[in-house]
């Protein structure tokens, strides 16, 4: 059995699977990364489209997207490291792509070090390496 018949990702329709989806970022950006709690969590989380994916039946990875004047952001892409490496982050990636409004570009902030992830799922590299709490990213847009 592949790990994605393993992978399940879905929108959040519960507080149950919304505080799941909170501690996965929790985990990975305020405790793994360091990311201050008051720059993870912002002013768009109430507006944003959110989604959880489970691995084996558990929580594991979580992402959000929003429309923005530029197109539609994704953005939040979070996976426990003992989920990584399992096809969980591009599952999610796939599941917004395959939601998303595609009359205007998809583009994300990617983290400098998951360039080469994004790049494999189609987006390109656009305008210069810039820090987003302390973490050098780099625009990707995703060609309509």
């Amino acid at each position: 059995m592949s790990n994605h018949s393993l992978i399940e990702v879905s929108f959040i329709h519960s507080k149950s699977e919304a505080q799941a989806s909170r501690q996965i970022r929790e985990e990975v950006f305020v405790v793994e990364q360091e990311v201050p709690p008051e720059i993870e969590y912002d002013e768009y989380e109430e507006s944003s489209t959110h989604i959880l994916a489970c691995f084996e039946g558990l929580p594991v990875g979580t992402a959000r997207w929003r429309k923005t004047e530029h197109g539609q952001k994704l953005e939040r892409f979070a996976v426990l490291k003992s989920a990584r490496r399992k096809g969980v982050g591009a599952a999610l990636v796939k599941f917004v792509l395959d939601q998303i409004d595609h009359t205007e570009p998809a583009y994300l902030n990617s983290q400098v070090s998951a360039i080469p992830f994004y790049a494999r799922l189609g987006f390109e590299e656009t305008g210069e390496i810039f820090y987003e709490a302390g973490i050098p990213h780099r625009k990707m847009i995703r060609k309509l």
